[in-house]
């Protein structure tokens, strides 16, 4: 049995924790739970049957566990996985990685020390439309990819413990959110030959929204937009419209639909996504792309297979070309 703790019991914990549940199966179980809130590990630990500790720390000092995954503001995130990491625990750490150049070091200098496994939340790499679109354009069956155009923007997080979201150096702001289509795009394309970045900000001067193109040679460009500063009732949407030689492809609201050069327009068939039990709340109907990467963690971890699509240095990479954007944009507080 693979025993989990689970440190930072917020939204995404609770999501982890239920992702977990519909894993058993797969000899994977939450068996401590941690929060600095008590409540918050205490209310997770009455749904999961795990034992509650106060103090993130203490989970990773003293719970008998394999895995420490962790669901902390993202300026926690270092610090706590290379404990764990010294502790022998295997790691998975939600996007983005980390903020700091220095820790971006630290992490992969421990992670290479310890020899632990370290899985990173780039949740989009697992995302049912998202794995289709990587399939397509990696097998060629549309022809060549030409242009694509990606979005993902949401209401405030409102949600937030002391609404962290809205402290710019601890959460990067925008870059929680921006970080995901940046590393997909990464992930499809691999580096970019030229970024161009603008952004819109509050009367305060931070960024609030992010519009950048990526060129890739002379003939291929990507435009990305991220913002998450829209009103309480704006309805969250992750997007991509991309054009093939021979097809584009649209997702938008969550329907995804083929519009070939022949042929009239179609849906692709998908996998089924992984319902749950447990009310997770947040903008998420199922467990989805949280499902299919925890699922590749836990293979991981049994030796099914090697890892590779999730790693610490290609998050790290991500991370660093986010902030060639803001930088380009002129900086996350101007």
């Amino acid at each position: 049995m693979i025993k989990v703790g689970i440190i930072g019991c917020g939204f995404m914990g609770g999501m982890h924790a239920a992702c977990y549940k519909a894993l058993e199966s797969l000899g994977v179980k939450v068996t401590a739970v941690a929060d600095n809130r008590r409540e918050s590990a205490e209310k997770l630990a009455a749904s999961t049957g795990a034992k509650a500790y106060g103090s993130c720390m203490e989970l990773i000092e003293n719970a008998d566990v394999d895995v420490v995954d962790i669901c902390l503001p993202t300026d926690m995130h270092v610090s706590h996985a290379v404990a764990a990491m010294r502790r022998g625990k295997n790691v998975f750490i939600e996007k983005p990685i980390c903020l700091k150049e220095n820790e971006m070091e630290e992490i992969l200098r421990v992670e290479k020390e310890t020899g632990a496994k370290v899985q990173v939340g780039q949740v989009i790499r697992f995302w049912k439309e998202y794995v289709w679109l990587k399939e397509v354009k990696e097998s060629g069956v549309y022809g060549r990819f030409l242009s694509g155009t990606f979005t993902r923007a949401s209401s405030r997080p409102t949600w937030a413990i002391d609404d962290w979201y809205a402290n710019l150096p601890r959460s990067g702001g925008v870059t929680d959110m921006h970080v995901h289509d940046t590393d997909y795009i990464r992930y499809l394309l691999g580096e970019p030959d030229r970024v161009q970045s603008q952004a819109y900000r509050d009367d305060k001067g931070g960024m609030r929204q992010i519009f950048t193109l990526f060129g890739y040679g002379r003939n291929v460009g990507v435009s990305v937009e991220a913002c998450m500063d829209y009103p309480a009732s704006f309805p969250f949407n992750g997007a991509y419209r991309v054009k093939f030689e021979k097809a584009a492809a649209v997702y938008d609201h969550g329907v995804l639909t083929v519009y070939p050069e022949e042929g009239e327009p179609f849906h692709p068939e998908l996998a089924e996504e992984c319902q749950s039990g447990s009310d997770v709340g947040g903008n998420i109907s199922s467990l989805g792309g949280y499902y299919n990467e925890l699922k590749y963690f836990v293979e991981w971890l049994k030796g099914e297979h090697t890892g590779t699509v999730a790693s610490v240095a290609e998050a790290v990479r991500s991370v660093q070309l986010v902030q060639r954007e803001i930088q380009a944009a002129g900086g996350l507080i101007a």
